[in-house]
């Protein structure tokens, strides 16, 4: 279940007149770049609800991401994040650290800057197979050249995520100095956001 630091959620807040001080923060980027750890920390830093899509998708469907990958599909899993962004997690005040593929998806990108900040956390490739080296739970990463494979979704979504959002880097950064910077990007973000959405 998603950790809630701030009010809950009730589903009729979606269309309120959004307050700089309660903008939804969304941390988009590859799989490794640190999403669900820095999204917890600035969660705690900002007094949000924290939510991890993937983990809610599992959450929801009683079931591993693997499990709806290997039964279901990817296109199925996709829709499922989509349903999530779109209507499955309050509207103000939360972190939401999102799968790495789901900004990728067309209108994905649009879609999460109606919504509120949008920053990509970014890291090497190399920094992002040491992170995941022991992780089995990446339906994506279930082949034999695990660094082939990292290489080739890399190239193929780094453009994407570069032009999600903001780009914070992560590689050899203490947590703190990536909190802190993430906190620097939402403010001055935040703001904007409120501004055009009287």
């Amino acid at each position: 279940m998603g950790l809630f630091y701030g009010r809950d959620w009730r589903p009729d807040q979606r269309g309120e007149t959004v307050n700089r001080e309660d903008v939804n923060l969304y941390l988009v980027g590859f799989m490794g770049t640190g999403k669900s750890t820095v999204g917890r920390a600035v969660a705690r830093r900002l007094g949000f609800a924290v939510l991890d899509s993937d983990h809610e998708i599992e959450r929801q469907q009683g079931r591993p991401i693997a499990e709806i990958f290997e039964r279901e599909g990817e296109a199925a899993f996709r829709a499922m994040e989509r349903a999530f962004i779109e209507r499955g997690h309050p509207p103000t005040r939360t972190v939401v650290s999102c799968g790495g593929g789901l900004v990728v998806q067309p209108g994905m990108r649009e879609t999460l800057l109606g919504l509120g900040v949008v920053v990509c956390l970014h890291a090497s490739v190399e920094t992002v197979l040491e992170r995941t080296r022991r992780h089995h739970n990446r339906p994506l990463l279930e082949v034999e050249d695990r660094l082939a494979r990292l290489r080739a979704l890399y190239a193929a979504r780094e453009p994407i995520y570069r032009r999600a959002g903001s780009l914070v880097l992560t590689d050899g950064r203490p947590l703190a100095d990536v909190v802190a910077h993430v906190h620097r990007v939402w403010r001055r973000e935040a703001a904007e956001f409120a501004r055009a959405h009287p």
